[in-house]
């Protein structure tokens, strides 16, 4: 969705560059922060429901595409980990981490998938959101009963997170759409004058 806008915009490559890394700092850092302030209000509990490091990194899918997306899929988890690993309350915990490496990655690639699109039709978020949920949890259920011999988690265990993250995944469905079109609404204001 950015890339056609910029593109329209006539801007150098060096601009696009720095605008995209600028907006993927700036999700990677919400994905750390939110699931912390999430944690905060409602305890540790609170994280598998609401699923609160997803939401940046679904909105960055969507608004950078699949590559830039895939970048921030990977690296808040890991950025999330090395930061609060440092406090001692590490999060996602070490054994969680490459799954969730995993899942974000395939969440934001999947919904990147549908970027440009998006740019031409907005309601297309509303789709690019859902597969991309459908493919993060079909993700981790597979990854985990595919490494369950070396792992600490079980696939029974993973399709409990499943249902306790069903609320986390309603929200997004219902939040990421409507703030992509915001987005792109504000960020298309001049070609709708």
């Amino acid at each position: 969705m950015l890339e056609g806008i910029l593109s329209r915009k006539s801007v150098t490559l060096k601009v696009k560059i720095t605008v995209k890394t600028v907006i993927s700092v700036a999700l990677i850092a919400l994905s750390v922060l939110l699931p912390q302030l999430v944690h905060l209000i409602g305890g540790a509990a609170a994280g598998a429901k609401w699923l609160p490091m997803y939401l940046p990194v679904l909105i960055g899918g969507c608004l950078l595409g699949w590559y830039w997306g895939l970048g921030i899929g990977i690296l808040a988890p890991i950025v999330s980990f090395l930061i609060t690993s440092a406090t001692g309350n590490a999060m996602p915990a070490l054994a969680r981490l490459p799954f969730m490496i995993a899942e974000l990655a395939v969440f934001a690639a999947v919904s990147g998938l549908f970027s440009k699109k998006i740019g031409e039709n907005m309601w297309l978020a509303f789709p690019a959101v859902l597969l991309a949920q459908a493919a993060d949890r079909g993700v981790f259920v597979l990854l985990v009963a595919i490494f369950q011999g070396v792992s600490s988690l079980t696939v029974a265990a993973v399709w409990a997170q499943v249902q306790t993250g069903l609320m986390g995944l309603y929200l997004q469905a219902l939040v990421v759409p409507f703030v992509i079109i915001g987005l792109n609404l504000l960020l298309n204001k001049e070609k709708n004058k």
